[in-house]
């Protein structure tokens, strides 16, 4: 085995402890990718983690420095290496987190009974005064220190340094009791805010939760309890009844029932006995079952969703890059109106005070952090984010998540995504002189060689026995068929351009259905005739895509047109284009993608040879992810199971995330600008600037949360993992 270079490029990935603060996040992130040996650093605000890409031999040095400058911007910032048995740690932080808790709320406690004393005591006014500026220094100094180390480093507009201008020149003009409420409230409303992110957070984390960390091994006899993560394929495994399934593998001895909700998203067990493929993450409902693990858990199918779901925070929306730059401008700019309100109207207006026009210009900087938008709107998109994961959608990005809500036309494949795919022949038509048999017998062994649904379909349907040597020469035609040779004979089975591009005539059969036609020594002998059924949710499924403003559904097929007609009128599709080889799926996509003006394309597919046409639309959809490394490879988003229900919920998740996105965008913005209006009309307080700040943010932040409880449409489903999900498990 090479040995590993030293100085290559690791990625480690990082919790951040005590991490409320978005602005100070941007500067972590911006600080931690200049130290020496960082290639690049991104911070996900939203689940507190940090990603940096280092060299190899200076990662202990690194963390070391990210972590000391970390404090500098943030005090009391913690890095934790994540790693697969955090469970513990998390413990560990969440006893630490409720000490600083207490700490706090015990600290603002002692500084309300001194306000409330200062207010309320029949005391001289210098006793009063003492009290009041007491619990300012009280509750305010974290924020005091903050500023003074912030000032230092010639940082003016960070939130803390603008809160001790504000709250200072209160005191200047004389307004100790307004002085030291506001720092109260604003410590007050910080530490609600912090309570509530990290409430989102946990709700979030507990929908990917899913990841296990035990494995129970059988080694010379004995059950023997390790890390999953020191599993090694063809380990044989016990999984208890209540116990997660901790490795993909397959099941040697045992039945039992298995909840798949947690990948899947499915609330209806499946049963699963000896030679069922089964996924890590699945919990074993019912009875004891024996399994030999097929890959190792870093390869498991949780741990690539899970880590396509920990990543999407990368791939920011256009709304949350727009919230990055408007809040680079919104501090400055409302700091330089500040400056401007207090220094020009007693310049040039006859009477102006000048202590009432420096208050106003003291709301403008409680009120100039755009905290309520820059915590809110990641924290919202990563919880429906989480939701869709729960719900069995994985989606890949935020950005992904809002074309979602704006997508206006579906293009769906039809085989396996609207149809189930499980073809059945019907009958068996023969020109005169040949036997139906000959010709099932025929198209049998030479579709023996493919795995096509179709071709499986027809050796099932023959029945009978055939010699596999007995056939050569055989070639796949994608899109339209096969042809081999067999005992000497030239066979050709497929669709009607395939005869037709092979230069074979005859009367074709037709059927409503799916048309096989054979040929034997470039003569036509006859056709085999299958049907396909839409699957049960697929009509309940495009109505509520209508419901949801989809305008138009549109089935892309290679099937006949006879056959594509009818799943169209079944299905209640208008726009129907059958005939169409792969490449012609991707040319057909260009002329929609063309003619659509307003709204998003998204388009449907099992992820099997869509990934052209996946890679292309505006949102490309696979179904059927859990068994197809390719789908998740080329989709935006993808579907666990091949329900087309699971579309329609993707859809309803990203229309009600962007719905509490912009829920609050304009609670936000709306009530900054109504408490700068008023505060430059000297109409508000700075109890009311507070409020628009921190008060807002958590109210923001609350409303995120939602995003993490979306509720469920119920629709007709089946009731098993799809064959093809878990064939190449």
């Amino acid at each position: 085995m090479p040995r590993a270079n030293q100085d290559e490029l690791v990625q480690c990935v990082y919790k951040l402890e005590g991490l409320h603060c978005p602005s100070c996040a941007a500067k972590i992130e911006g600080t931690a990718a200049k130290v020496e040996g960082v290639a690049q650093a991104s911070i996900d605000f939203a689940a507190g983690r940090l990603t940096v890409n280092s060299l190899k031999s200076r990662q202990t040095e690194i963390k070391t420095e990210i972590e000391r400058l970390s404090q500098e911007i943030e005090p009391g910032v913690k890095l934790r290496e994540e790693h697969s048995h955090a469970h513990n740690h998390e413990d560990e932080h969440g006893h630490a987190h409720h000490r600083d808790s207490s700490e706090s709320l015990l600290a603002l406690g002692a500084a309300l009974a001194l306000f409330a004393g200062g207010l309320l005591l029949p005391l001289p006014q210098v006793g009063k005064t003492v009290l009041l500026l007491a619990s300012y220094l009280l509750a305010g100094f974290p924020i005091l220190r903050s500023a003074l180390l912030n000032l230092r480093r010639g940082r003016v507009f960070d939130e803390n340094f603008l809160m001790t201008v504000a709250t200072l020149g209160a005191l200047v003009i004389r307004e100790t009791p307004e002085a030291a409420a506001v720092m109260l409230f604003y410590r007050t409303g910080e530490y609600l805010q912090n309570l509530a992110v990290d409430r989102s957070r946990r709700s979030i984390s507990a929908l990917i939760a899913i990841r296990p960390d035990q494995a129970r091994v059988v080694r010379n006899g004995t059950a023997l309890e390790v890390p999953a993560g020191e599993v090694i394929p063809g380990d044989e495994l016990l999984v208890q009844p209540g116990e997660r399934i901790p490795v993909d593998g397959t099941i040697l001895t045992g039945l039992s029932s298995l909840d798949t909700a947690a990948l899947t998203g499915e609330s209806v067990p499946r049963d699963a006995g000896e030679g069922d493929h089964v996924l890590a993450g699945f919990i074993n409902l019912s009875g004891m079952i024996r399994m030999r693990a097929e890959r190792p858990a870093s390869d498991s199918a949780i741990s690539r969703i899970l880590d396509l779901v920990e990543n999407a925070a990368a791939r920011k929306s256009p709304t949350e890059e727009f919230i990055t730059k408007f809040a680079r401008y919104y501090t400055p700019a409302v700091v330089g109106v500040a400056a401007l309100l207090a220094l020009l109207p007693p310049l040039f207006i006859p009477g102006a005070a000048f202590a009432d026009w420096v208050y106003r210009a003291l709301v403008f900087l409680v009120i100039s952090c755009p905290c309520a938008l820059v915590v809110s709107i990641p924290l919202g998109f990563f919880g429906g984010i989480g939701a869709a994961s729960k719900a069995g959608v994985l989606v890949k990005g935020s950005n992904y998540l809002q074309a979602l809500h704006e997508v206006d036309t579906v293009v769906f494949d039809k085989t396996g995504t609207l149809t189930s795919g499980e073809f059945t022949v019907d009958h068996v038509e023969s020109v005169p002189g040949v036997k139906g048999e000959y010709v099932l017998q025929m198209a049998a062994w030479a579709e023996s060689m493919s795995r096509h649904p179709i071709a499986l379909s027809i050796v099932e349907a023959w029945g009978g026995e055939f010699d596999p040597t007995a056939v050569g020469d055989f070639q796949e035609i994608t899109g339209l068929g096969i042809s081999a040779t067999i005992q000497g004979h030239q066979i050709a089975c497929g669709s009607q351009r395939l005869m037709q591009h092979l230069g074979i005539t005859g009367e074709f059969f037709s059927h409503h259905g799916q048309a096989v036609h054979v040929a034997v020594d470039g003569k036509y002998v006859g056709a085999v005739l299958l049907s396909d059924t839409p699957k049960r949710d697929a009509e309940a499924a495009l109505t509520r895509l209508k419901e949801l403003g989809a305008k138009q559904a549109i089935m892309l097929t290679g099937d006949s047109a006879a056959a594509a007609a009818q799943a169209g009128e079944m299905l209640g599709i208008a726009d129907v284009r059958s005939e169409l080889l792969p490449g012609d799926k991707l040319t057909e996509l260009e002329k929609i993608l063309a003619g659509t003006r307003k709204g998003r394309v998204a388009y449907v597919g099992d992820g099997i040879n869509d990934a052209p046409v996946l890679a292309r639309a505006d949102v490309g959809i696979a179904m059927g992810g859990l068994g197809q490394d390719a789908a998740i490879e080329a989709a935006d988003v993808v579907i666990m199971t091949d329900e087309p229900s699971k579309v329609a919920d993707a859809v309803a998740i990203a229309r009600r995330t962007n719905k509490i996105v912009r829920q609050n965008i304009v609670l936000a913005v709306g009530v900054k600008l109504l408490v700068l209006s008023l505060g430059a009309l000297g109409l508000t307080t700075l109890w009311w600037a507070v409020f628009a700040d921190v008060g807002v943010t958590v109210l923001a932040v609350l409303n995120s949360i939602r995003a993490t409880r979306l509720p469920a449409k119920q629709y007709p489903t089946n009731r098993t993992l799809t064959a093809k999900a878990i064939a190449n498990y």
